[in-house]
């Protein structure tokens, strides 16, 4: 990651925009604030693709098109990266966005960023209409920088996936891996479709109904894991059932869509996320403070 941070900022220099790449379904979780830095250095405009729009919630990303809108020096679209129809209008926002490029002489010089397994190589792919990078189901799959061109206007410049070092919100770490950012062999399965349960409990609980035939009041995450084991079959030999098949299943129904249009998160529910954040961090602060009392004028003499 430090690597392709450290490539990224050289290529930053060369660029004329950036194309970041989100998922729909967790726009803010699943933007890396690494890029914004780079970006805001080199004060590049942005286009920010939210990516997968066709599985996440239409009212959900609505306000997020208009969350991000209303910042400088970005335009923000939803899309599918799958749907040809999608991704040929992204040439022509690109041009609009930085309208003193794009021509043969001087073309434009655009590059595409975003976490692992967003769908920037599927964009890619999209984009130039061949197989030009590779694409799979799985957080990390490009390996270095492309750089190619879209007709004689245009030149695009791939990056790999970056997470960033830490994650400040816990919930953001669950949401990415239930998302499939971070790869399985970094999480537990069983602890992130419990999250993914009781997110769904306070969003979706009629989809949960619908899926698995659950009657939701009353129950926790934990209780839709279970519950997806008995309705799938997912039996231990011997007693008991098969939890951590039931939370694999769980959490591809989300990723695949089978579960429905889900969004893990809301303009409205970011900022009550970053507001109980700041009122922790100033409690923690004001405790901190009152374990260190003043020396006295006595014990000074």
């Amino acid at each position: 990651m430090n690597a392709a941070r450290k490539k990224a900022a050289e290529a930053m220099e060369k660029v004329d925009m950036v194309i970041e790449v989100l998922d729909a379904r967790l726009p803010q979780a699943s933007c890396n604030p690494m890029i914004e830095t780079l970006r805001g250095e080199r004060q590049r405009p942005c286009l920010k693709i939210l990516n997968k729009s066709d599985i996440a919630d239409p009212a959900a990303t609505a306000a997020w098109i208009a969350y991000y809108n209303r910042q400088p020096d970005v335009h923000a679209v939803a899309l599918s990266c799958k749907l040809p129809a999608d991704v040929a209008k992204i040439p022509a926002l690109c041009l609009k966005i930085a309208p003193h490029r794009g021509t043969a002489l001087k073309p434009l010089r655009i590059m595409i960023m975003g976490i692992p397994n967003v769908g920037k190589s599927t964009l890619m792919n999209a984009l130039l209409k061949k197989r030009v990078a590779k694409v799979g189901d799985e957080p990390a799959v490009t390996k270095m920088q492309q750089r190619l061109y879209l007709g004689n206007n245009m030149v695009l410049t791939d990056t790999p996936g970056m997470l960033w070092p830490k994650i400040q919100h816990p919930s953001d770490g669950l949401m990415l891996a239930a998302s499939h950012a971070i790869g399985s062999n970094a999480l537990i399965e069983e602890e992130v479709a419990t999250f993914l349960g009781d997110a769904l409990l306070v969003r979706y609980p009629e989809l949960l109904a619908a899926r698995y035939g659950v009657k939701p009041e009353g129950m926790d995450g934990v209780g839709i894991v279970e519950a997806v084991a008995l309705r799938r079959g997912f039996k231990l030999k011997g007693k008991g059932v098969d939890l951590e098949k039931a939370a694999h299943t769980l959490l591809q129904d989300y990723r695949s869509g089978a579960l429905g249009r889900i969004s893990l998160e809301t303009p409205e529910t970011r900022a009550v996320l970053l507001a109980e954040y700041q009122a922790a961090q100033e409690a923690k602060a004001a405790a901190k403070a009152a374990l260190v009392e003043p020396v006295s004028d006595n014990y000074r003499n």
